[in-house]
């Protein structure tokens, strides 16, 4: 047990240090820009919402190398692993495209949320800017994938905190302007333009690393060029697609809460990026924690040690239930100091104070669903997971939000209203997702189980 665990926290920890940078990003831009306006924080949270959605959704697709690549490393195919990443570039390339088009003309989208003309405008030039910067993000993504895959992590880590030392001077100068150098306040704007700087930095490093890293450089990426092969693309698309549509369907039921909370108001759609930002901010432990278990068990069904495969993937899913309840009742005693951290202003404050009780409570389930659904894909199992996200969070979450938050059929009690009842509903939402994920894994694990008894005897 204990030298599970070890092993699990040995490579979750630079993990967590990583996403707590790459989500240091988000939480910088609300802090700074919420202090500039309460304008330029409801353009950050109806942009940051969209460009989210189009990111994570492509991404997850690319996702599907990593158990890909950890089953190889531990069958020893090192060779394979470099063919693999060579077409999850391709992959990503041309991902990219769709996702540069829906950024450069989001106004469909944004027409959903209802905003003001200026809301709209200061949103849309937002994303106009973040189009230009997610080849580079994409690209990266398909490196972060392999180096953890292979237990590597801490050399995505360093990338991550340079991207991160770089966010703060960037922001600075360009959220509140520097009249030295002649250059203006652009608030949620300038947000943008560091976002996309620093993307096209850390993309040029992670294909740097991969070129000369010596725990990199022996799957040979570079050591040949090759076209894009179709039968390995497909391969990657059937465990991607419903990777990425899980990750779609979890990140639109935050950002189309987002799109619909905006009716509401700036104060009350600024009150909601709070609670948002800290519930992501919360999601990085268990996260972490996810993404260690499942490179570890990925890479002992590789090497076909299926025992230690569903032996590691329980002690990961019980040990961030553990901190999830500890990380949900230090967050929940800490609710004044959270608040005075975030905003000044005592009507967003006002909103935000009842959402952090609730993001508290939802924590200690996603805790549990996030790493539960980790371990399926590492057993390469995608398509139950996705259906189980879509009734919860899609159903469930968004829209018994929008029944309670705008008061559909009168019957939503008035604490519910507003904001109150979107976040609610996502709390049950992802109850639901957590003890459908452990049912399902728990299932699948039986049967694999099995599986591998029947062929031991057989042998």
């Amino acid at each position: 047990m204990w030298q599970d665990l070890k092993r699990i926290a040995a490579l979750a920890w630079p993990v967590l240090i990583g996403q707590l940078a790459v989500i240091a990003f988000g939480v910088m831009d609300t802090a700074m820009v919420g202090r500039a306006s309460a304008f330029d924080l409801a353009s950050l949270a109806l942009g940051g919402s969209i460009y989210i959605t189009v990111y994570v959704g492509l991404m997850g697709i690319l996702v599907a190398l990593s158990p890909i690549a950890a089953q190889l490393y531990g069958a020893g195919e090192r060779i394979a692993i470099g063919e693999e990443v060579r077409q999850t570039f391709w992959l990503a390339l041309f991902l990219a495209v769709p996702g540069f088009l829906v950024l450069s003309h989001p106004q469909f989208i944004l027409r959903l949320s209802e905003a003001t003309p200026e809301l709209e405008a200061r949103a849309t030039a937002y994303l106009h800017i973040l189009a230009y910067g997610l080849p580079a993000a994409m690209l990266f993504r398909v490196y972060s994938s392999l180096s953890t895959a292979v237990a590597q992590p801490r050399i995505v880590m360093m990338i991550q905190v340079t991207g991160l030392a770089l966010k703060v001077p960037l922001n600075l100068a360009l959220i509140y302007g520097v009249d030295r150098f002649g250059i203006p306040a652009l608030g949620s704007t300038g947000c943008a333009i560091a976002t996309t700087a620093i993307n096209w930095v850390s993309c040029g490093l992670g294909l740097l690393l991969m070129a000369r890293h010596p725990k990199l450089r022996e799957f040979g990426v570079f050591t040949k060029f090759c076209w894009p092969q179709w039968q390995a693309i497909r391969a990657l698309l059937k465990l991607g697609v419903p990777m990425g549509l899980s990750y779609l369907i979890e990140v639109t039921a935050y950002s189309f809460m987002a799109i619909f909370i905006a009716r509401l108001g700036d104060v009350t759609l600024a009150g909601h990026q709070i609670a948002a930002n800290l519930g992501a901010l919360m999601y990085m432990l268990p996260m972490s924690i996810g993404i260690a278990t499942a490179t570890l068990t990925a890479q002992a069904i590789g090497s076909r040690d299926y025992k230690a495969a569903q032996l590691v993937g329980r002690r990961g899913v019980e040990l961030a239930g553990t901190l999830g309840l500890v990380v949900a009742l230090l967050m929940w005693l800490g609710r004044p100091l959270v608040l005075a951290a975030y905003t000044s202003d005592p009507l967003v404050a006002a909103v935000t104070a009842p959402l952090l009780t609730i993001v508290a409570f939802y924590h200690i389930f996603d805790a549990l669903q996030v790493n539960a659904v980790f371990v399926l894909r590492a057993w390469k199992v995608a398509v139950v997971p996705t259906v189980i996200y879509a009734v919860s969070l899609w159903g469930v979450g968004l829209g018994g939000g929008y029944v309670l938050g705008f008061d559909i059929g009168g019957l939503s009690p008035a604490w519910l209203h507003g904001a109150t009842g979107f976040w609610a509903a996502n709390s049950a939402s992802v109850a639901v997702a957590a003890i459908g994920l452990l049912m399902y894994l728990r299932w699948v694990v039986h049967v694999k189980g099995a599986a591998t008894s029947v062929a031991n005897a057989q042998a």
